[in-house]
């Protein structure tokens, strides 16, 4: 399937690195970030890939252009006069992506199957298909997702501390296209406001549980973190 990364954000936990550096170029292990999570995806038979850029956008447009030189196609979405993020800037490159297509957030690297989640997002038969993890091996994210009985996502709280909230998004989503109907065309908003609401509600927002830790970058430990895990040798 098609992969439509969500490359637009700032990084303001990342300051002063990201003064001059959009969130996705900060350097781990000698290139930027998205070059190890491009490189992913490939490995998996991912090579058509729409970047969702929004700030200081030209750095990853020169940096990666085509796509070409790593193997892959690459497209870009911008994001202008201010980001819409991570809904709005979904929305706004809806006339790039087709019927099916995973949503990867641009700080998250998942060493998941590929192949397996897209084969479960087709037998689910769902609108969408959050990868979630029971965060057994802490990654500093809380959980914020709850289930039920048949892997269907019953609620999504960032703020809160239920005790049905036994899992945490782990930066991966598989999406009908038609589902961004649900979405205004020019809004600023989340995927969280404006469009799992809509999916847990009409009970077409399945889950698939990895065992996979995720690594995020948001932070100077969590980057520090995943530059260990890549030195170790694992991907």
């Amino acid at each position: 399937m098609q992969a439509v990364i969500l490359a637009g954000g700032m990084g303001t936990r990342l300051k002063p690195l990201t003064e001059q550096i959009p969130k996705v170029m900060a350097p781990v292990n000698g290139k930027p970030f998205l070059g190890h999570l491009l490189e992913l995806l490939r490995g998996y038979g991912i090579d058509n890939v729409i970047l969702c850029v929004g700030y200081l956008p030209e750095q990853v447009r020169d940096y990666f252009g085509d796509g070409s030189s790593l193997g892959l196609s690459i497209k870009y979405s911008q994001e202008e006069g201010g980001l819409l993020g991570t809904g709005g800037a979904l929305k706004k490159a809806q006339n790039l992506l087709d019927e099916r297509f995973f949503v990867i957030n641009g700080d998250t690297y998942l060493p998941v199957d590929y192949r397996r989640v897209e084969d479960i997002f087709r037998q689910r038969d769902k609108q969408a298909l959050m990868v979630v993890y029971d965060n057994g091996d802490d990654t500093g994210v809380k959980n914020n997702v709850a289930l039920d009985d048949e892997a269907m996502v019953t609620r999504y709280d960032k703020k809160s501390v239920r005790p049905d909230l036994k899992y945490v998004e782990a930066g991966v989503l598989a999406l009908h296209r038609e589902a961004l109907s649900i979405l205004e065309a020019g809004r600023a908003v989340s995927l969280e406001a404006g469009l799992y609401p809509t999916l847990i509600r009409e009970r077409q927002l399945a889950a698939y549980v990895t065992e996979r830790k995720f690594h995020d970058i948001g932070t100077p430990a969590q980057k520090k973190a995943f530059e260990a895990f890549l030195a170790g040798g694992a991907r």
